[in-house]
C-alpha cells in the first residue's frame, strides 16, 4: 500500500468529559498536543473516602458507564442517569441523583479548578493515570474480535476510543496493533502510533445496549496480548470531522 492510499475514514468521534462515565459522541473534535478538547476533565468519587471510580476493579462501580455526560457550549458539564434529566455538575443535586442511582454517596469533582464553572468552590480529585493524547480504534479490529467471539457485542463503547476509523477487515489481524512507530494523517491531524492499548475489566461491563461479557476480554488476552486499539501522540494538532480519511505518512 503506498503512502497516499487511504486506509479508511473516520466513522465515530468521542470525548469523555468525566472519566469512567459514558462518553459524548460528536461530529467533530479538536485535538491538541496533549488531549482532545473537553476530554476527561472530571472524576467520580465515593464521597465517604474519596476513592475514585474504578469500574474495572469493583462491582459497586459497574453502573457508572450508564451515566451519560456532555459539555455545554460554555464547557460546563451535564450528566444524566438512565431515565433522568440532564443536570449540571458538579452540583449538589446531580451528586444526589448519581448517589441514588449508584446506591452510595458519590460526588463528581474536577481534576483542576479551571475545569469547573467559575462558581464552583468544592474539592478536586486526582486522575488515576497519565493518559495518552489520542486513543484510536479501527473497525477492522472490531471485526477480528467479532470473528473470534461471534456471540459477543464488539461495540466501540466498550473500549472508549476518541477516533474510530472504518476500514476493511484484515484476515487474522488486529491491524493497528502492528502500526507502533508509524505516522498517520487523519485529515489535517498528524499522529504517531505510540503503543497498543492494553485492556482491563472495563471492557466486559454491561452498558446501554449490551450485556456483561467476560468473553470480550478473554479473547483479547488469548489472541492479541490483552490489546485492542492504539494510543497515539500528536505531531500536528487539528480539528477532525466524521468522514476524514486516514493515511500512512
Amino acid at each position: 500500500m503506498n503512502a497516499q492510499a487511504a486506509l479508511g475514514t473516520v466513522s465515530q468521534l468521542w470525548r469523555y468529559p468525566a472519566s469512567s462515565l459514558a462518553g459524548e459522541r460528536l461530529d467533530a473534535i479538536s485535538v491538541g498536543t496533549s488531549s482532545v478538547d473537553g476530554d476527561r476533565l472530571f472524576g467520580l468519587v465515593d464521597a465517604s473516602d474519596n476513592e475514585i471510580a474504578r469500574p474495572d476493579r469493583g462491582p459497586k462501580w459497574h453502573k457508572v458507564p450508564l451515566i451519560r455526560t456532555r459539555l455545554t457550549e460554555d464547557r460546563e458539564l451535564e450528566v444524566a442517569v438512565p431515565g433522568g434529566d440532564w443536570l449540571p455538575a458538579p452540583d449538589p443535586e446531580s451528586d444526589r441523583v448519581v448517589s441514588a442511582f449508584l446506591g452510595f454517596e458519590a460526588s463528581i469533582r474536577p481534576y483542576f479548578r479551571e475545569n469547573a464553572a467559575p462558581s464552583y468552590s468544592g474539592p478536586l480529585t486526582v486522575e488515576r493515570y497519565t493518559r495518552a493524547p489520542i486513543h484510536l480504534l479501527t473497525t477492522a479490529s472490531l471485526a477480528r474480535l467479532k470473528a473470534l467471539h461471534p456471540q459477543g457485542v464488539a461495540d466501540p463503547r466498550r473500549f472508549r476510543p476518541n477516533i474510530v476509523v472504518d476500514m476493511d477487515p484484515v484476515e487474522g489481524s488486529f491491524p493497528e496493533t502492528e502500526w507502533i512507530g508509524r505516522k498517520l494523517a487523519i485529515g489535517d491531524l498528524l499522529l504517531t502510533v505510540s503503543e497498543p492499548c492494553r485492556r482491563c475489566g472495563f471492557t466486559i461491563i454491561a452498558q446501554d445496549g449490551f450485556d456483561n461479557d467476560p468473553g470480550i476480554l478473554r479473547n483479547l488476552v488469548r489472541y492479541n496480548a490483552h490489546n485492542i486499539g492504539v494510543y497515539c501522540t500528536v505531531d500536528r494538532p487539528a480539528r477532525v470531522e466524521i468522514g476524514a480519511p486516514m493515511r500512512f505518512v
